[in-house]
Protein backbone atom coordinates (compact mmCIF):
# COMPACT_ATOMS: atom_id res chain seq x y z
CA UNK A 1 0.00 0.00 0.00
CA UNK A 2 1.10 3.90 -0.35
CA UNK A 3 2.50 4.85 2.69
CA UNK A 4 3.58 8.36 1.54
CA UNK A 5 3.91 10.78 -0.76
CA UNK A 6 6.87 13.13 -2.67
CA UNK A 7 5.14 16.75 -2.71
CA UNK A 8 7.10 18.85 -4.92
CA UNK A 9 5.78 22.42 -5.35
CA UNK A 10 2.19 21.68 -4.37
CA UNK A 11 2.12 18.31 -6.76
CA UNK A 12 2.77 14.41 -6.12
CA UNK A 13 6.00 13.78 -8.06
CA UNK A 14 6.16 10.11 -6.49
CA UNK A 15 5.02 7.51 -4.09
CA UNK A 16 6.47 4.92 -1.43
CA UNK A 17 4.83 1.55 -0.80
CA UNK A 18 5.54 -0.06 2.60
CA UNK A 19 4.04 -2.05 5.46
CA UNK A 20 3.76 -0.41 8.90
CA UNK A 21 2.57 -2.70 12.31
CA UNK A 22 1.16 -1.12 15.10
CA UNK A 23 0.75 -3.13 18.00
CA UNK A 24 -1.07 -0.99 20.72
CA UNK A 25 -2.74 2.25 20.67
CA UNK A 26 -5.51 1.83 17.38
CA UNK A 27 -4.15 -1.88 16.76
CA UNK A 28 -4.15 -0.47 12.96
CA UNK A 29 -1.29 -1.52 10.63
CA UNK A 30 -0.77 -1.20 6.72
CA UNK A 31 -0.19 -4.02 4.31
CA UNK A 32 0.87 -7.30 5.37
CA UNK A 33 2.06 -7.26 8.89
CA UNK A 34 2.72 -10.88 9.55
CA UNK A 35 4.78 -11.95 6.74
CA UNK A 36 8.42 -11.97 7.30
CA UNK A 37 11.06 -9.50 6.44
CA UNK A 38 14.60 -8.38 7.45
CA UNK A 39 14.61 -5.98 9.66
CA UNK A 40 18.54 -5.02 9.37
CA UNK A 41 19.82 -3.60 12.31
CA UNK A 42 16.32 -2.56 14.04
CA UNK A 43 17.68 -6.47 14.99
CA UNK A 44 20.16 -4.82 17.17
CA UNK A 45 18.80 -4.29 20.28
CA UNK A 46 17.25 -7.77 20.52
CA UNK A 47 21.01 -9.25 19.34
CA UNK A 48 22.15 -6.73 22.62
CA UNK A 49 19.58 -9.07 24.78
CA UNK A 50 20.91 -12.19 23.08
CA UNK A 51 24.62 -11.45 24.37
CA UNK A 52 24.01 -10.48 27.89
CA UNK A 53 21.85 -13.99 28.38
CA UNK A 54 24.85 -15.29 26.62
CA UNK A 55 26.66 -13.79 29.86
CA UNK A 56 28.43 -10.30 28.09
CA UNK A 57 29.36 -8.11 31.11
CA UNK A 58 29.73 -4.84 30.20
CA UNK A 59 31.88 -2.13 31.27
CA UNK A 60 29.10 0.24 31.77
CA UNK A 61 25.67 0.49 30.81
CA UNK A 62 26.30 2.77 28.01
CA UNK A 63 27.91 0.42 26.05
CA UNK A 64 24.75 -1.63 26.05
CA UNK A 65 23.53 1.89 23.57
CA UNK A 66 26.54 1.66 21.49
CA UNK A 67 26.57 -2.38 20.95
CA UNK A 68 22.80 -1.48 20.07
CA UNK A 69 23.72 1.07 17.54
CA UNK A 70 24.42 1.94 14.12
CA UNK A 71 26.55 4.68 15.21
CA UNK A 72 27.79 7.75 13.08
CA UNK A 73 31.78 6.97 13.44
CA UNK A 74 32.14 10.33 16.23
CA UNK A 75 35.21 10.18 17.95
CA UNK A 76 33.11 9.32 21.06
CA UNK A 77 31.88 6.29 19.46
CA UNK A 78 34.79 4.94 18.15
CA UNK A 79 36.92 5.14 21.12
CA UNK A 80 33.73 3.85 22.92
CA UNK A 81 33.97 0.91 20.61
CA UNK A 82 37.75 0.37 21.18
CA UNK A 83 37.70 0.80 24.99
CA UNK A 84 34.99 -2.59 24.23
CA UNK A 85 37.59 -4.50 22.68
CA UNK A 86 40.73 -3.53 25.44
CA UNK A 87 38.38 -4.76 28.22
CA UNK A 88 38.31 -7.92 26.00
CA UNK A 89 41.83 -8.30 25.50
CA UNK A 90 41.30 -7.72 21.94
CA UNK A 91 42.10 -5.04 19.32
CA UNK A 92 40.24 -3.74 16.56
CA UNK A 93 41.81 -6.13 14.01
CA UNK A 94 39.50 -9.36 15.82
CA UNK A 95 36.35 -7.30 14.20
CA UNK A 96 35.40 -9.11 11.12
CA UNK A 97 32.69 -6.34 9.90
CA UNK A 98 34.14 -5.21 6.88
CA UNK A 99 36.42 -1.59 6.47
CA UNK A 100 34.05 1.39 6.24
CA UNK A 101 34.66 5.30 6.67
CA UNK A 102 31.95 6.97 9.38
CA UNK A 103 28.72 7.50 8.33
CA UNK A 104 28.94 11.33 9.86
CA UNK A 105 29.69 13.34 7.05
CA UNK A 106 31.64 15.64 9.70
CA UNK A 107 33.80 12.83 10.71
CA UNK A 108 34.05 11.28 6.85
CA UNK A 109 35.95 14.98 5.92
CA UNK A 110 37.54 15.40 9.07
CA UNK A 111 39.16 11.31 8.17
CA UNK A 112 40.06 11.71 4.71
CA UNK A 113 41.06 15.66 5.06
CA UNK A 114 44.11 13.83 7.95
CA UNK A 115 44.61 11.31 5.34
CA UNK A 116 42.78 8.54 6.44
CA UNK A 117 40.65 5.80 5.37
CA UNK A 118 38.37 2.99 5.97
CA UNK A 119 38.93 0.98 9.08
CA UNK A 120 36.68 -1.73 10.79
CA UNK A 121 36.37 0.21 13.48
CA UNK A 122 35.05 3.20 11.82
CA UNK A 123 31.88 0.90 10.11
CA UNK A 124 28.87 1.74 11.79
CA UNK A 125 28.13 -1.98 13.18
CA UNK A 126 31.24 -2.10 15.12
CA UNK A 127 30.16 -1.67 18.40
CA UNK A 128 27.44 -4.57 18.04
CA UNK A 129 30.76 -6.78 16.53
CA UNK A 130 32.79 -5.44 19.51
CA UNK A 131 29.39 -6.83 21.80
CA UNK A 132 30.26 -10.32 19.55
CA UNK A 133 33.43 -10.78 20.56
CA UNK A 134 33.21 -9.51 24.16
CA UNK A 135 30.85 -11.97 24.63
CA UNK A 136 32.34 -14.91 22.86
CA UNK A 137 35.64 -14.16 25.38
CA UNK A 138 33.46 -14.62 28.04
CA UNK A 139 32.08 -18.04 27.51
CA UNK A 140 35.32 -19.07 25.83
CA UNK A 141 33.81 -19.32 22.12
CA UNK A 142 35.62 -19.17 19.00
CA UNK A 143 36.73 -15.60 17.75
CA UNK A 144 37.56 -16.32 13.83
CA UNK A 145 34.29 -17.88 13.02
CA UNK A 146 31.77 -15.75 15.06
CA UNK A 147 30.18 -14.80 12.18
CA UNK A 148 29.16 -18.13 11.05
CA UNK A 149 25.54 -18.99 11.76
CA UNK A 150 26.70 -22.44 13.39
CA UNK A 151 28.46 -20.55 16.02
CA UNK A 152 27.25 -20.84 19.45
CA UNK A 153 26.96 -16.92 19.61
CA UNK A 154 24.67 -16.69 16.34
CA UNK A 155 22.96 -19.77 17.91
CA UNK A 156 21.97 -18.11 20.75
CA UNK A 157 21.20 -14.81 19.13
CA UNK A 158 18.74 -16.13 16.85
CA UNK A 159 16.99 -18.16 19.66
CA UNK A 160 16.54 -14.38 21.22
CA UNK A 161 15.07 -12.92 18.57
CA UNK A 162 12.29 -15.95 18.17
CA UNK A 163 11.77 -15.68 21.59
CA UNK A 164 11.25 -11.51 21.69
CA UNK A 165 9.43 -12.10 18.91
CA UNK A 166 7.07 -14.63 19.42
CA UNK A 167 7.51 -16.30 15.99
CA UNK A 168 10.15 -19.05 14.28
CA UNK A 169 13.12 -17.19 12.45
CA UNK A 170 11.53 -17.56 8.81
CA UNK A 171 14.54 -17.18 6.67
CA UNK A 172 18.58 -16.46 7.17
CA UNK A 173 20.69 -14.08 5.42
CA UNK A 174 23.73 -12.07 6.00
CA UNK A 175 23.56 -8.26 6.87
CA UNK A 176 25.47 -5.42 5.70
CA UNK A 177 28.24 -6.24 7.86
CA UNK A 178 28.62 -9.68 7.71
CA UNK A 179 26.96 -10.71 10.36
CA UNK A 180 23.35 -13.24 10.34
CA UNK A 181 20.38 -11.35 9.94
CA UNK A 182 17.37 -13.11 10.87
CA UNK A 183 13.95 -12.20 9.23
CA UNK A 184 10.66 -12.15 11.32
CA UNK A 185 7.85 -10.50 10.69
CA UNK A 186 7.16 -6.37 11.05
CA UNK A 187 4.34 -7.47 14.02
CA UNK A 188 7.00 -9.90 15.70
CA UNK A 189 9.23 -6.84 15.69
CA UNK A 190 6.91 -4.36 17.06
CA UNK A 191 6.21 -6.92 20.08
CA UNK A 192 9.99 -7.75 20.60
CA UNK A 193 10.44 -3.74 21.15
CA UNK A 194 7.43 -3.25 23.31
CA UNK A 195 8.80 -6.52 25.31
CA UNK A 196 11.90 -4.33 26.01
CA UNK A 197 10.45 -1.15 27.26
CA UNK A 198 7.86 -2.85 29.06
CA UNK A 199 10.05 -5.30 30.71
CA UNK A 200 10.95 -5.85 34.51
CA UNK A 201 13.93 -3.38 35.58
CA UNK A 202 17.20 -5.29 36.17
CA UNK A 203 16.45 -7.58 32.69
CA UNK A 204 18.36 -7.89 29.76
CA UNK A 205 15.62 -6.59 28.03
CA UNK A 206 14.89 -3.38 30.35
CA UNK A 207 18.53 -2.82 30.81
CA UNK A 208 19.30 -2.61 26.54
CA UNK A 209 16.06 -0.51 26.56
CA UNK A 210 17.36 1.57 29.57
CA UNK A 211 20.71 2.20 28.16
CA UNK A 212 19.09 3.28 25.13
CA UNK A 213 16.95 6.23 26.61
CA UNK A 214 19.81 6.78 28.78
CA UNK A 215 22.61 7.36 25.86
CA UNK A 216 20.38 8.36 22.43
CA UNK A 217 23.42 10.01 21.13
CA UNK A 218 25.52 6.25 20.95
CA UNK A 219 22.51 4.65 19.20
CA UNK A 220 23.38 6.52 16.46
CA UNK A 221 24.52 10.24 16.57
CA UNK A 222 24.09 14.09 17.19
CA UNK A 223 21.31 15.18 14.37
CA UNK A 224 20.32 11.10 13.70
CA UNK A 225 17.05 10.44 13.23
CA UNK A 226 16.95 8.01 16.42
CA UNK A 227 19.03 10.27 18.52
CA UNK A 228 16.64 13.44 18.10
CA UNK A 229 13.36 11.10 18.77
CA UNK A 230 14.33 9.81 22.08
CA UNK A 231 15.67 13.16 22.91
CA UNK A 232 12.48 14.58 22.25
CA UNK A 233 9.98 11.96 23.45
CA UNK A 234 11.22 10.67 26.77
CA UNK A 235 10.45 7.36 27.38
CA UNK A 236 10.90 6.14 23.62
CA UNK A 237 13.31 3.60 22.24
CA UNK A 238 13.78 3.81 18.02
CA UNK A 239 16.23 2.14 16.06
CA UNK A 240 16.32 2.34 12.36
CA UNK A 241 17.90 0.15 9.96
CA UNK A 242 18.91 -0.09 6.49
CA UNK A 243 16.20 -0.21 3.30
CA UNK A 244 13.57 1.91 4.84
CA UNK A 245 13.07 -0.13 7.86
CA UNK A 246 12.23 1.38 11.55
CA UNK A 247 10.85 0.05 15.01
CA UNK A 248 10.05 1.95 17.87
CA UNK A 249 8.28 1.12 21.27
CA UNK A 250 7.20 3.30 24.58
CA UNK A 251 5.65 1.94 27.37
CA UNK A 252 2.09 1.81 28.18
CA UNK A 253 1.60 3.10 24.80
CA UNK A 254 2.70 0.41 21.84
CA UNK A 255 5.38 -0.13 19.68
CA UNK A 256 5.63 0.18 15.72
CA UNK A 257 7.59 -1.15 13.00
CA UNK A 258 7.75 -0.42 9.22
CA UNK A 259 9.48 -1.18 5.84
CA UNK A 260 9.55 1.31 3.21
CA UNK A 261 9.38 -1.52 0.41
CA UNK A 262 11.96 0.49 -2.17
CA UNK A 263 14.12 1.03 1.05
CA UNK A 264 13.95 4.72 0.57
CA UNK A 265 14.90 6.29 3.54
CA UNK A 266 13.64 9.52 2.87
CA UNK A 267 10.04 8.17 3.92
CA UNK A 268 11.31 6.88 6.77
CA UNK A 269 10.42 8.92 9.27
CA UNK A 270 7.56 10.62 7.85
CA UNK A 271 5.64 6.85 8.10
CA UNK A 272 7.35 6.75 11.60
CA UNK A 273 5.71 9.99 13.26
CA UNK A 274 2.13 8.55 11.67
CA UNK A 275 2.59 5.63 13.20
CA UNK A 276 3.81 7.02 16.53
CA UNK A 277 0.24 9.29 16.68
CA UNK A 278 -1.76 6.22 15.87
CA UNK A 279 -0.55 4.66 19.36
CA UNK A 280 -1.83 8.22 20.69
CA UNK A 281 1.66 10.25 21.20
CA UNK A 282 2.85 13.56 20.57
CA UNK A 283 5.44 13.62 18.16
CA UNK A 284 8.03 16.54 17.44
CA UNK A 285 7.50 18.62 13.85
CA UNK A 286 10.02 16.92 12.19
CA UNK A 287 9.83 17.10 8.50
CA UNK A 288 11.41 15.27 4.89
CA UNK A 289 12.27 18.59 2.97
CA UNK A 290 11.68 18.38 -0.84
CA UNK A 291 14.42 20.80 -2.31
CA UNK A 292 14.48 23.07 -5.19
CA UNK A 293 17.44 25.18 -5.55
CA UNK A 294 18.76 24.89 -2.43
CA UNK A 295 15.59 26.03 -0.83
CA UNK A 296 12.46 23.62 0.69
CA UNK A 297 9.60 23.66 -2.24
CA UNK A 298 7.75 20.81 -1.03
CA UNK A 299 8.37 17.59 1.47
CA UNK A 300 8.07 13.88 1.91
CA UNK A 301 4.43 13.31 3.75
CA UNK A 302 2.92 10.04 5.30
CA UNK A 303 -0.44 8.87 3.27
CA UNK A 304 -1.64 6.22 5.68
Amino acid sequence: MIVAEVVRSGFVESVHHGIVAVHGGSGEGVGDVTSPFFPRSSNKPLQTVGLLTAGLVPREEADLALISASHDGEPFHVERVRAILTAAGLGPEALRCPADLPLSEAAKRDRLRAGGGPERILMNCSGKHAGFLATCVVNGWPLESYLEAGHPLQKTLADTVSRLSGEPIAALGIDGCGAPIFAISPLGLARAFLRLVEAEPGTPERRVADAMRAHPELVAGPGSEDTVLMNAMPGLIVKRGADGVSAAAMPGAGAVALKISDGATRARVPVLLAALRRLGLEVPAITEPVLGGGRPVGEVRAVF
